[in-house]
């Protein structure tokens, strides 16, 4: 015998319609399916494969001291300019009127003599270049390291040119000259120069002034080592020596 409160719940049950029993049942099913189905968590900020302004602008600086660091090793050598078809620098371009006439007349070997000197006194004053790119990667915000990570491949060379050119020539002439001095590459130039104005068919006198020339070629030559180290590291994991410089260049900001 059923009581009576059974009695009346199998009454009000028998007045649901079968539709709705239908649909509870159904979504009953639902739910212990959902609660059995694990979503997956969705990424947070903690979590990004993101690098934070702090190591963006330590992975540049790394970037770029050991670029202007290969750049230096690559010339500051023996035939770093002399040995080298990029950036071996001959005479002057008002001075190949010069070149013309002594290897004509058969003054060869002094033309020679000064174009080595030249050579060697650029590899020689290549390595006072390195503290001073290296105080301009010190200054730099990380403002402008993140402009140069998201920027087109030569953007920190760039950055180089716009922020130091001046002041390098203007700390590396002193150097420069003073390596030219060392190898007698202002003393083989000036003799070739005061021989060539001495000839009565020269009219119009050579300045045998050389390190403006050569601390020109010489910054050029530097920024275009830096170039290509920086294109190397965008491009190459292998030449990002570093956890960091992997992190960094690795990462899409």
């Amino acid at each position: 015998m059923l009581h009576p409160l059974s009695e009346k719940l199998k009454t009000y049950m028998m007045k649901i319609p079968v539709t709705v029993l239908l649909f509870t049942s159904l979504s009953l099913t639902v739910l212990e399916s959902a609660a059995q189905f694990k979503l997956p968590k969705l990424p947070t900020k903690n979590n990004t494969a993101g690098v934070s302004s702090d190591e963006a602008g330590r992975g540049i600086k790394e970037a770029l001291t050991q670029g202007v660091t290969t750049a230096v090793l690559n010339l500051n050598k023996t035939d770093g300019f002399f040995g080298s078809e990029v950036y071996k620098m001959f005479l002057p371009p008002d001075a190949l009127k010069i070149e013309n006439t002594l290897r004509k007349a058969g003054m060869g070997a002094q033309v020679d003599k000064a174009i080595l000197a030249i050579n060697r006194g650029a590899e020689d004053a290549v390595a006072y270049a390195k503290p001073i790119f290296v105080d301009a990667v010190k200054e730099m915000t990380f403002a402008d390291a993140l402009n140069i990570l998201k920027g087109n491949k030569d953007a920190a060379t760039q950055y180089f040119k716009q922020k130091t050119t001046e002041k390098l020539i203007a700390a590396f002439t002193p150097s420069v000259k003073t390596s030219l001095d060392k190898v007698e590459a202002t003393k083989y130039y000036a003799d070739m120069v005061n021989t060539y104005n001495k000839f009565p068919t020269t009219f119009k006198k050579i300045n045998p002034d050389l390190p403006s020339y050569v601390v020109s070629k010489a910054v050029d030559a530097l920024f275009d080592q830096v170039a290509k180290e920086e294109a190397n590291i965008r491009a190459n994991p292998v030449a990002r020596t570093s956890d960091l410089m992997k992190k960094v260049f690795g990462s899409k900001i």
